[in-house]
C-alpha cells in the first residue's frame, strides 16, 4: 500500500512539472513601434521569433522595428498626444509599472509635453 502511495506522489509531482512547463512554453512576446504612434504586440506565443513575426504584422506603419521582447517580463510604449509623430518613449521591465513609469520618463526626456501609454504587453508571467 506504501508502494501506491509514492507512486501516486510521483505521478502528482510529475503532473504539476508537466503543467508548468507548459505555461512558460506560451510566455514570449514582443512590442514593435513605427513611425506617429504606430504599434504592434504580441503576447503568449511559442518563441521569440513568433513573437516578433506577429507584433511587425500587428503594426500598421512603415518602418516598423522590434524594441522589445518579453520573457517573464512586460514592455510599454508611450507617445506625445499633442504631437504623436514627435517624442515617444519605451522599456522593459520585470512589471508593468515600471515599464510604462521608464517609457513615459523617456518620451518626456525626448521632449514630450503631454506623453501618455499608447501600447503595452505582458507575458504570461510579467
Amino acid at each position: 500500500m506504501a508502494t501506491f502511495g509514492r507512486a501516486a506522489a510521483r505521478i502528482a509531482v510529475a503532473g504539476a512539472f508537466v503543467l508548468a512547463m507548459v505555461g512558460l512554453v506560451h510566455a514570449a512576446g514582443a512590442l514593435a513601434i513605427g513611425p506617429c504612434g504606430a504599434y504592434g504586440v504580441a503576447y503568449d506565443q511559442p518563441g521569440a521569433e513568433a513573437a516578433r513575426a506577429e507584433a511587425m504584422r500587428k503594426c500598421t506603419g512603415k518602418g516598423c522595428r522590434v524594441v522589445a521582447s518579453t520573457n517573464m517580463n512586460c514592455a510599454a510604449f508611450a507617445v506625445d498626444m499633442r504631437n504623436a509623430c514627435g517624442s515617444y518613449g519605451f522599456a522593459a521591465a520585470a512589471r508593468l509599472g515600471p515599464a510604462q513609469n521608464a517609457a513615459l520618463k523617456q518620451c518626456y526626456s525626448n521632449g514630450g509635453k503631454d506623453c501618455v501609454i499608447r501600447a503595452f504587453v505582458c507575458d504570461a508571467k510579467g
